[in-house]
């Protein structure tokens, strides 16, 4: 039987400390083993929190790591080099991504998201930086998924 313990951890950031060491303790794998494989698989995440699930097998103590992928509002943020979205978003702008890091975050998220084609799921990072208060190539979000929609000739 396998014990697991899900966490959010700073990409390239874990420690032995909290909430990490007080978790893996107890099952008796080598915390410092855990941690730099974490750190290795999640350097490309640098600066943003990623969904860690580390599986320990009771009986040999051998461990195994499955990296999620950042929340595409942390993924948009980056992109636009920003901390932390708008408090006021439907009136207050703070930044700007361009429509092929869109793509570049819906191909990246791929199954993550709800749509079936890329575009639906464009659609849907497009939807999250109405949330952000980020802008897409210079225009509201709103009326960049309104012309893709009246592109595609879909009401």
């Amino acid at each position: 039987m396998a014990d697991e313990v899900s966490l959010l951890v700073e990409g390239g950031k874990a420690s032995a400390g909290p909430p990490l060491g007080p978790a893996l303790g107890p099952l008796g794998v080598n915390v410092g083993q855990v941690v730099a494989k974490i750190n290795e698989e999640t350097k490309q995440f640098a600066g943003m929190r990623v969904p860690v699930v580390v599986r320990v097998d009771a009986a040999t103590r051998a461990f195994t790591l499955t990296v999620g992928r950042p929340p595409v509002a942390a993924l948009l943020l980056k992109e636009a080099g920003k901390e932390k979205g708008s408090g006021k978003a439907k009136t207050e702008t703070i930044g700007d991504v361009k429509l092929d890091a869109v793509r570049r975050i819906a191909e990246a998220k791929g199954d993550d998201l709800f749509g079936r084609t890329i575009e639906e799921r464009m659609n849907q990072v497009i939807g999250t930086c109405v949330s952000l208060g980020l802008t897409v190539g210079g225009e509201d979000p709103r009326a960049v998924l309104r012309a893709r929609v009246a592109a595609r000739g879909v009401r």
